[in-house]
C-alpha cells in the first residue's frame, strides 16, 4: 500500500503543477479508485470520480477521459451515462477491444448476461490473458454459474504475468465473494484468506472472512474483525454487520451505537447516490434498520436499475418481510 499512495501521492502533485500527461491522468483515476476499493473507503472513490471529470476537460478529444469517467459512472450505477461515454469513446478512435470490455462489464451489471457473454467470447477469440479470462469470470459468476465461473478465476490466475500483487488479490477476493454468496464456506474461506495474504489491508476481504467466521459460528472473532473494519471505512455496510451481530449477542448498547451510524450514513449516501446503495440501503432497513417498507421500496428501485437474479431475490425477501409483519 506504501507504494500505491506513493505513486498516487506523485501523480497528483503533476496534477497540480499542470504537468500531468493523459497516461498519467488515466493512471491517477485508476489508481484512486483502486485504493478506494481496498481501502473500503466511499470518499475515495468519490474523488476518483472527480479526477475523472476533470481528466475529461484536460483532453475532450482523447478517447481515454471517457473510458475513465464511463468505469466511475458504473462504479456509482449511472449506466446509462456510462454507455454515453462509451459510444463517445468509440466515435473518437478507441480500439474495438476495450470498447466491448467496457460495454460488457456495464451489460453484466444490468443483467444482461447473454449480451454481456456475446461481447467476452469476441474478446477470447482476439486474446486469452489475464484481462480476459478474469472478465469472462466475473461475468460468469455473477450470472451464478460459480463452478463455470471458478474455471475461469483459475485460469486467469494462471495468466497473470504482473508483479503487483493488487489484481490477483481483487481477482481472488471476487471468486471468494462468489463462493461466500453460494454457501460454499470452505472454498470462500480460501481465496479470501489468499487475497487477504497478498493484501493484508484489503477491507472487502476482510468483510468477507468476518461474514464466513459469522456462518462458521465464530461470532467472537467476526465481531472484532468487523470492528476494526466498522472504524477504519467509511462503507456503513461493516457498521450494518456489526449491529446485527452484537444484536444477536445481546450487546444491545453497542448495537444501538452502529446501527445508528449506519443509518446516517445510508441516508447521506442515498442523497448523493440513490443509485448505487439502493441495494445495500434496503438490506440494511430490511434487517437492523427495521423498516421494511422502505427497504422493498429500495429493493424495487434496484431491480429497475439492475435484473440481476440478487436483485429479485432482494425484492422477494422485503415482499415476504412486509407480510410477516402486517
Amino acid at each position: 500500500m506504501g507504494n500505491l499512495d506513493a505513486r498516487i501521492e506523485g501523480l497528483t502533485s503533476q496534477a497540480a503543477r499542470e504537468r500531468l500527461t493523459a497516461d498519467g491522468w488515466g493512471e491517477l483515476v485508476e489508481l484512486t479508485a483502486l485504493r478506494g476499493h481496498v481501502r473500503g473507503r466511499i470518499d475515495e472513490a468519490e474523488r476518483a470520480a472527480s479526477l475523472a471529470e476533470a481528466f475529461v476537460e484536460q483532453a475532450p478529444r482523447d478517447p481515454r477521459p471517457l473510458v475513465a469517467r464511463a468505469r466511475l459512472s458504473g462504479l456509482f450505477h449511472r449506466f446509462a451515462a456510462a454507455l454515453d461515454d462509451l459510444d463517445g469513446a468509440a466515435a473518437l478512435g478507441l480500439d474495438r477491444r476495450t470498447v466491448d470490455e467496457e460495454r460488457a462489464a456495464v451489460w453484466q451489471a444490468v443483467g444482461q448476461y447473454d449480451e454481456a457473454l456475446a461481447l467476452l467470447r469476441q474478446g477470447l477469440l482476439r486474446r486469452q490473458d489475464f484481462r480476459t479470462l478474469g472478465a469472462m469470470a466475473r461475468c460468469r459468476a455473477e450470472s451464478g454459474e460459480a463452478d463455470e465461473a471458478e474455471t475461469w478465476f483459475l485460469a486467469a490466475r494462471s495468466a497473470y504475468r504482473g508483479v503487483s500483487p493488487f489484481p490477483l488479490a481483487v481477482l481472488e477476493f471476487q471468486c471468494g465473494q462468489m463462493r461466500l454468496a453460494q454457501g460454499g464456506l470452505v472454498s470462500a474461506r480460501t481465496w479470501l484468506e489468499s487475497a487477504a495474504s497478498r493484501l493484508p489491508s484489503y477491507v472487502p476481504a476482510e468483510g468477507h472472512l468476518a461474514e464466513t467466521d459469522a456462518a462458521e459460528g465464530r461470532t467472537a472473532v467476526a465481531i472484532e474483525r468487523l470492528r476494526r473494519l466498522a472504524m477504519a471505512s467509511d462503507d456503513p455496510d461493516y457498521a450494518t454487520r456489526l449491529a446485527h451481530l452484537l444484536g444477536r449477542s445481546e450487546a444491545s448498547a453497542e448495537a444501538r451505537f452502529w446501527r445508528a451510524h449506519a443509518g446516517a450514513r445510508y441516508e447521506e449516501l442515498m442523497a448523493r447516490h440513490p443509485e448505487a446503495y439502493a441495494e445495500h440501503a434496503a438490506e440494511f432497513w430490511l434487517t437492523v434498520g427495521g423498516d421494511p417498507q422502505r427497504a422493498l421500496r429500495l429493493a424495487r428501485h434496484n431491480l429497475v436499475l439492475r435484473a440481476t437474479p440478487r436483485a429479485h431475490a432482494l425484492v422477494d425477501r422485503a415482499m415476504r418481510r412486509v407480510g410477516e409483519c402486517r
